[in-house]
Parts: structure tokens; C-alpha cells; sequence
């Protein structure tokens, strides 16, 4: 139950930042993989026995021995979580919040189109973007690696690897979205669509870096996406993935039913 004439807006609304975002994750994802030669590999575990925690933080380690597991260390622990994360915070605040803050979401009300059909349809332009950023990003992966390293990326892991990466950055986007339905005012929306996410990954950091801190990984969701373990075939990293999928899924459901039912003061 969509409007398409406001769906259509809302995406050329999107199209410029889904731009910015697919250019910078492209120029990594190009850069990353090309580096995967014994030289440049051997260059970057230097770097990692000098700052081990600093590089375990991010997510990156040393000793890949494949091509996936190469992108797993440099490209799934921090460029392709925070990238599409900084999407969803953006992107979800403009879509209800701000609406609502500026006082224009009595235009779209005025109009013979109900509350949660607006809902829905907000909800399927952040979703429709972060899709497009996902498999964008795959697709790139995908050409880079067969271009530079024919025949050493298995494809399935790369696409389970990124259908899991999916999952994960539909929650995030739930988190924004959720934040934006229940708060009119900007600045709320973004302080928790931004903090709660930002928070767990800083948590996801720590617990990296392990020692004592590695406790904190029991307190961040981003634990749930193993990405070593979703390729491994791993039945804790398939639940973990399956938990976010249906806790996103909740996530959306719950902002559409707050946005429905609150007093817009409009």
C-alpha cells in the first residue's frame, strides 16, 4: 500500500546522497581489493602487528589467505558498515522528522492519502536505498575482483556475505526510521536515530580490541553479524543474521504503528 507519486519524489530525493555514498564506497572497494597481492597484503600485516588493537578495532586482521576473507578484514569491519550506516541516519531523519518538524507534513496529510500508507511508503524509500547501496556495492566487488583476480572469488560467499550485510544495515535503517516516526523534532530524531547505532558500534570497537573490554560485545547488535562465520556457513552467524532480519522487521512495524497513532499537532 504505496503512493507512488510521493514514492517517486522521496527517491529522487535519495538519488544525490546514493551518489556521494556509492562513488566514496566504490573508490575503497577498488583500492581495498587491488592491494590484494602478497606484497601489499604482507605491507598491511606489518601494520597490524604495529597497532593490533587499533586495527582489531575496526574490525581488520592479518593472515587473509583468500580473496574473501581479504575484503572480510578490510572492507566488511568498517567501510561497508559505517558508509551505509551514515546513510540510514541521514536518509531516515528526512523522511518522517523532518516532515513533521518543518510543519510540511500537514501537506501531505491534506491530501487524500492516509497516515500509514505515508508510513509505508517513507519506509520503502529507505529501505529501496539501502538495497540499491548493498547491491551496488556487491556488483562492484564482484567486477573489481574478476577483473584484477579471475576465478578467486567464489560468488555465493560473496553474495551470502552481502545479503547478510543487508540484513544488518536493514536494521540500522529501522533504528533511524523508528526515531523519526516517534520524535517530531529533528534534533530527537537524529540524537537517537544517530547515538543509538554510533553507540553500538563504538561497543562493537571496544570489543574488538578485546581484554577486558570484550564484554562490551555482549551489548552491541553489530556482534550479530559475523561476517568470517556467514561464510564459514556457521549456524550461530546464520542465527545472528536472522535476528536482525526479524528484529528490523519489528523495528518498522512498531515505527509505522507510533506514526498512525501520534498527536502531530498540525
Amino acid at each position: 500500500m504505496l503512493n507512488m507519486t510521493l514514492y517517486k519524489r522521496e527517491m529522487k530525493g535519495s538519488l544525490k546522497m546514493l551518489l556521494i555514498f556509492t562513488a566514496v564506497i566504490s573508490m575503497y572497494v577498488t583500492i581495498i581489493i587491488s592491494m590484494y597481492d602478497p606484497e601489499m597484503m604482507a605491507t598491511l600485516d606489518s601494520f597490524y602487528e604495529v597497532m593490533p588493537e587499533l586495527m582489531a578495532s575496526v574490525g581488520m586482521s592479518a593472515g587473509a589467505t583468500s580473496l574473501i576473507g581479504f575484503m572480510i578484514s578490510y572492507l566488511y569491519g568498517f567501510i561497508l558498515l559505517i558508509f551505509p550506516m551514515v546513510f540510514c541516519i541521514l536518509r531516515g531523519n528526512g523522511l518522517i522528522a523532518k516532515y513533521t518538524d518543518k510543519g510540511s507534513m500537514v501537506t501531505l496529510l491534506a491530501a487524500p492519502i492516509k497516515r500509514r500508507t505515508i508510513a509505508m511508503t517513507q519506509m520503502f524509500v529507505l529501505i529501496s536505498g539501502i538495497v540499491l547501496l548493498i547491491i551496488s556495492a556487491a556488483a562492484l566487488e564482484l567486477a573489481v575482483a574478476e577483473t584484477r583476480f579471475p576465478g578467486e572469488l567464489v560468488i555465493s560467499d560473496l553474495v551470502i556475505l552481502n545479503a547478510s550485510l543487508l540484513c544488518l544495515h536493514l536494521f540500522i535503517g529501522s533504528i533511524c526510521f523508528l526515531a523519526s516516526c516517534i520524535f517530531s523534532d529533528t534534533k530527537y530524531s537524529i540524537a537517537f536515530g544517530a547515538g543509538i547505532p554510533a553507540l553500538m558500534y563504538i561497543l562493537q570497537m571496544l570489543a574488538n580490541a578485546g581484554k577486558k573490554a570484550e564484554v562490551s560485545k555482549y551489548f552491541t547488535f553489530f556482534t550479530l553479524f559475523d561476517a568470517n562465520g556467514i561464510v564459514a556457513g556457521e549456524s550461530n552467524a546464520v542465527i545472528g543474521v536472522l535476528i536482525l532480519l526479524i528484529g528490523a522487521i519489528g523495528l518498522y512495524t512498531i515505527g509505522i504503528t507510533v506514526f498512525c497513532n501520534k498527536d502531530l499537532h498540525i
